[in-house]
């Protein structure tokens, strides 16, 4: 009785959260969807679901009607999730349990943090960087997150300019009209986390050159940049990402894109990471099965998780991240674990997942009526690719294995093909 008594009150602790959650954003405190029942002979589940946010589940702030029918399919009578359920997105300028919080109150479901992966998320596999003193760059609580992945000993490009003010001198009001002491009690930077687009990219790209031109110490000059440069890991490859707008919205891939060129053109050589992840990175691919493996067995799901299904809306990154874990996957069978690509430390724990099933929806980045970049230009030359330098470019990558007007239909296709019932 004592036991049940203290499961009961984490459940109601829990409803409390979930319904403060829903008022900070504004919503109406309903009580949980109860769902669509699961029959008493329902076995364990098989396969699970890797879901993009934006474009997907919802556009800006705004939740899609369709995602609140999906997850009606998708919980239990008792408001419980029928299949593990992880969100990967390739957003980064929010806290993990923030992110969790905010779609627990839109999809009217408990969301916990640790099924959320951010595009960062993986590079809490990069130990051997934890130490080292970081230059920070992205938007929003960057520290916390870098301090979140395990880093230790971080700097904002705000104390940097702060540090080195005569750095900073595109913006005319920024500009000091007085010239300051030159400092030496600035320790060095050893590396650069990039961890999503920045607001001012115009500071944000200077000092992050004058970083790496200095090898770490940009109030000083070295008459030759050092090669290789200092680490650098990134995340988040989106050139463009969907929000309320009409078209399109610039992503951090194009911050990364203008970094890279200009390195480029001021040294003559390539850019290179340490660590490349978020979507289509294998890496974070990885992580997301590693998730739903732990999710399932909390459940006390003994059936091994043997397919994955991803939805997203965007072919560069959902659908090619999906379709290239597919054959990562394929490989593994045959042969053993490959190497992951796209940088970062081999996955510890091999998985049971065999396949991985890409499903695009029309919700977000792609159109039907306009497809644009998932289409052949006229005379039968390729597509723009919009993908990463790093990423062979494969056509055939950014093929979904279906396509569906939207998350509801994605998760009925799913149950219809592994034998569910929305009952």
């Amino acid at each position: 009785m004592a036991v049940w008594g203290c499961v009961a009150s984490l459940g109601a602790a829990r409803r409390l959260c979930w319904r403060a959650a829903r008022a900070a954003a504004g919503l109406p405190g309903r009580p949980f969807r109860r769902g669509y029942a699961v029959g008493p002979a329902q076995s364990p589940p098989t396969f699970g679901f890797l879901l993009d946010i934006d474009g997907v589940l919802v556009r800006g702030h705004r939740v899609i009607p369709a995602a609140l029918e999906a997850f009606r399919r998708l919980m239990n009578s008792q408001g419980q999730l029928r299949v593990p359920v992880v969100f990967v997105t390739n957003a980064g300028n929010s806290l993990q349990h923030s992110k969790a919080q905010e779609l627990s109150a839109l999809l009217e479901c408990e969301v916990d943090a640790d099924q959320v992966i951010l595009s960062h998320s993986p590079m809490k596999l990069f130990s051997e960087y934890h130490e080292k003193r970081m230059l920070v760059s992205g938007q929003g609580p960057v520290v916390e997150n870098a301090q979140g992945l395990g880093f230790r000993n971080v700097v904002t490009m705000d104390e940097l300019r702060m540090a080195f003010p005569l750095l900073d001198m595109v913006d005319l009001e920024r500009r000091l009209k007085t010239t300051p002491l030159p400092r030496n009690d600035f320790p060095p930077i050893e590396g650069v986390l990039l961890l999503g687009e920045p607001v001012r990219w115009e500071t944000s790209l200077q000092l992050i050159m004058d970083v790496l031109l200095s090898n770490g110490s940009p109030g000083t000059g070295l008459a030759t940049p050092p090669y290789p440069h200092l680490p650098i890991l990134a995340s988040n490859m989106d050139l463009l990402w969907m929000a309320e707008a009409k078209m399109p919205r610039f992503g951090h891939g194009t911050f990364l894109l203008c970094l890279e060129t200009i390195y480029q053109k001021v040294t003559g050589k390539e850019l290179r990471y340490e660590g490349l992840m978020g979507k289509p990175s294998i890496l974070t691919y990885q992580y997301a099965q590693d998730l739903i493996r732990r999710q399932a067995e909390r459940r006390g799901w003994i059936a091994p998780i043997r397919k994955l299904y991803a939805v997203g809306d965007n072919p560069m990154s959902d659908i090619y991240g999906a379709n290239l874990f597919h054959q990562y996957l394929q490989k593994a069978t045959r042969d053993g674990a490959p190497e992951p690509g796209a940088g970062g430390p081999q996955q510890q724990q091999p998985s049971a997942s065999q396949s991985c099933i890409s499903i695009l929806v029309c919700t977000g980045v792609y159109n039907p009526r306009n497809p644009q970049s998932t289409e052949p230009v006229l005379g039968g030359g390729q597509p723009p690719f919009h993908g990463h330098r790093d990423l062979c470019f494969s056509p055939g990558l950014m093929e979904a294995s279906h396509v569906v007007n939207d998350v509801n239909e994605a998760v009925q296709l799913v149950f219809r093909k592994e034998g569910w019932a929305s009952e």
